[in-house]
């Protein structure tokens, strides 16, 4: 059965800074983890890529029945280059129909692929670690961490962290290592030089920063740690991809070359680019995944106008601008973490802006810790970054303070735990001693402000944090509840 099907095995390689020029969907209806929107001259062009083929293999690894959010982190953490092994769609349908066994296919790989693959345990792929980028804003003349030197140990790490302080809440954390200063890097400068750096940043800086995780990873596969392979996730400000559908009288807006970009202008009330979202003043960074940042005025209006009906725009607002251009990082890379994953249409009818303001926001709870402790047990899900609420006490401090069953855990006192370990986030609760303040939200809140981009903070809560300590607990004493979940995990 499976030799009469001729799966392709294709290396697509670009260059630092470029897109691979492809979308990875899933779709309703369809099986598999599909190839759309492959752009003519990309390197995914290049490489035969076509629309509607399926990926079996990621350098080697069969994917086929894996979770489409894995199957995208393989993309992107093979760098600039990634082998994947693809069945054109007639033969992927007709196969499905027939039952082949699509892991038969292509299951040889040379010892270097092998290598190079993400470790693998119980058949879920590890996530490859990744520098990071943490934007910091000073606060009370202060970024709230020190700097240490070691003798004998290269570099320069932050320590001395305030738990709710300002390079907390940015991502950083104990013990990091700093690699570059607002694009600079600082690996070789002296303590005193590194520290005269951060001083003259003024109000802002970015840091590149590394934990000794990533620092092993990347010495152990001889690659370089730079802000081109970082994770942007913790920085607060996001670039905006804009979908466009021209109506009557065009998409409704102006663009204007000015000193710092090709700027949004003049937007029609109720224009396509009204209805999309676009602002006045935001900066166009991409039109369709390329980048325009270099080229002249008319050569991206002539772009925009090549589009057709349809166009994807990447903006940034000024805020955004100025942070990206503090880390010398182009909003592009922000671009390529998201385009091997775009979702697919959605076909219900989408919430009004009122209603998505209403139903929408994350809410902040207050604890002091009874004599049971909290009250509320701590899960996390294979595979899934984020913690979740479980079997809160009836009558216990989690119980008075709001948390409910299979709430998202978004904040430890002030600081954003999305993105952290489970034991990490244990022990920041562990930490916190009697008194506990923890962002949460609800999984479609969750899935909304990602969708929209928007980082998910205390702001938007319907309850905001004061300083005002929570009052004392007095706890009754209550049956223990029926526990319903298979060895959860404890805090």
């Amino acid at each position: 059965m499976t030799s009469a099907l001729h799966p392709r095995e294709c290396i697509v390689t670009k260059q630092e800074g470029e897109s691979y020029g492809f979308y990875l969907r899933i779709e309703k209806n369809k099986l598999g983890h599909l190839i759309r929107n492959v752009e003519e001259g990309s390197p995914a062009d290049r490489a035969g890529l076509n629309d509607g083929d399926r990926i079996l293999r990621v350098n080697g690894l069969f994917v086929d029945k894996e979770e489409h959010a894995q199957v995208v982190e393989l993309v992107k953490r093979s760098g600039n280059s990634v082998t994947v092994l693809i069945l054109d769609e007639a033969s992927y349908e007709k196969a499905e129909k027939e039952g082949v066994n699509f892991e038969e296919l292509g299951q040889k790989q040379t010892t270097q692929e092998q290598k190079e693959q993400p470790p693998v345990t119980n058949g879920v792929t590890t996530p490859v670690p990744q520098p990071r980028l943490c934007y910091l804003v000073k606060e009370r003349k202060s970024y709230d961490f020190s700097l240490k030197t070691t003798v004998g140990q290269k570099g320069v790490f932050i320590v001395g962290l305030s738990p709710q302080g300002v390079a907390a809440k940015a991502g950083v954390q104990h013990n990091d290592r700093l690699i570059e200063v607002n694009g600079k890097n600082v690996e070789n400068d002296k303590h005193e030089e590194v520290v005269e750096k951060v001083k003259k940043s003024g109000n802002h800086v970015v840091f590149l920063l590394s934990d000794n995780e990533t620092d092993q990873y990347y010495s152990n596969h001889q690659m370089m740690l730079k802000r081109e392979t970082a994770s942007l996730k913790l920085l607060p400000h996001k670039p905006r991809l804009v979908e466009l559908e021209k109506g009557d009288n065009g998409y409704g807006f102006f663009l204007r070359a000015e000193q710092n970009g090709h700027l949004i202008k003049d937007i029609d009330s109720g224009s396509p680019a009204a209805k999309a979202g676009l602002k006045d003043n935001d900066i166009l960074v991409a039109v369709n995944g390329e980048s325009v940042e270099a080229l002249d005025h008319d050569t991206v209006v002539e772009k925009i106008k090549r589009c057709g009906e349809k166009t994807t725009l990447l903006v940034v607002d000024k805020q955004t601008d100025t942070m990206y251009k503090l880390a010398q990082v182009s909003p592009c890379l922000y671009y390529q973490e998201r385009q091997v994953s775009f979702p697919a249409e959605a076909e219900e009818e989408p919430t009004s802006h009122a209603e998505q303001e209403v139903n929408h926001k994350p809410k902040i709870c207050r604890l002091v810790k009874g004599p049971n402790g909290f009250g509320f047990r701590l899960n996390a899900t294979k595979n899934m970054p984020m913690q979740f609420i479980k079997e809160i006490l009836k009558g216990g401090p989690a119980d008075a303070a709001g948390l409910e069953e299979d709430d998202i855990l978004v904040e430890v006192n002030g600081v954003n735990v999305l993105n952290e370990t489970y034991d990490k986030v244990v022990a920041k609760i562990s930490d916190s001693g009697d008194r506990l303040i923890l962002l949460v939200c609800k999984k479609a809140t969750y899935e909304y402000f990602t969708s929209q981009n928007i980082p998910i903070t205390a702001s938007l809560a319907d309850q905001l944090y004061d300083t005002t300590d929570p009052p004392a607990y007095t706890e009754n004493p209550a049956a223990e509840p029926e526990r319903t979940s298979p060895e959860p995990r404890e805090r």
